[in-house]
């Protein structure tokens, strides 16, 4: 549930949700991706005001989950979102499988995805995620399920992959440092119904890398986000 929630994400900007499980983080993103249309209020892409109808497409939206479809090899699955645009299967995959290198999975697109860890399966979501090439990137705890060093790896390649070829972005995490590392800025959510109780604008230089989370401002940046869900804890009911 969502209360009056009035949030802007400029061209090319990284947002970053967080706040309490349950708050209305993945409402928030099914919204903008058209799964939902919100009893008041519009959803505007481009200074345009958008049905849920007309959202669905507009969007790469990556969830929790991998999703991944069991039939299809890896690179096969990466390169579902390009040939589902009409590309040639050859060039999809061709694409697909440069992408997969980026990210350390260049020896696996041959496998079936019940060969591969948990981990791994999400990083080949991720890869299909940033084929499908939309104006508007959507990322719910995409990392989440990833050991801490792939984790960092993929931190610089979003930033990098997005340096590159700029998406409106929002990511929801339960992960500060996360947020911080890749965020432009940091929306905190109250408990529901959701509202927008702080915003932190990161001011560190890019590409962030890791460790950058233990710099004297990142420790700022950190202690004022925890500040602002520590406050809101306490004030929930």
């Amino acid at each position: 549930m969502l209360d009056r929630l009035s949030l802007t994400v400029g061209p090319g900007e990284l947002v970053a949700l967080i706040g309490p499980s349950g708050s209305g983080k993945s409402t928030l993103l099914d919204v903008v991706a058209g799964l939902i249309e919100p009893d008041t209020g519009e959803v505007l892409i481009a200074g345009v005001a958008w049905t849920a109808a007309e959202r669905l497409g507009m969007s790469a939206y990556m969830r929790q989950r991998d999703l991944l479809l069991p039939w299809r090899k890896v690179g096969a699955n990466a390169a579902l979102a390009l040939e589902a645009t009409g590309m040639g299967r050859r060039e999809a995959r061709r694409r697909a499988a440069a992408q997969l290198e980026q990210i350390g999975l260049a020896g696996f697109v041959d496998a079936y995805p019940a060969e591969l860890s948990g981990g791994m399966r999400q990083r080949v979501a991720f890869a299909r995620t940033m084929l499908a090439g939309r104006p508007v990137l959507l990322l719910d705890e995409p990392f989440g399920a990833i050991d801490a060093l792939t984790r960092s790896s993929l931190h610089v390649g979003l930033q990098v992959t997005l340096q590159a070829d700029p998406r409106t972005t929002l990511l929801v995490t339960h992960d500060v440092e996360e947020a911080i590392t890749v965020a432009d800025r940091v929306v905190v959510l109250s408990d529901r119904p959701a509202r927008v109780v702080h915003v932190e604008s990161i001011l560190l230089p890019r590409p962030r890398l890791a460790g950058i989370t233990t710099y004297p401002q990142a420790i700022q940046h950190k202690t004022r986000i925890l500040t602002a869900l520590g406050q809101n804890a306490l004030a929930a009911p």
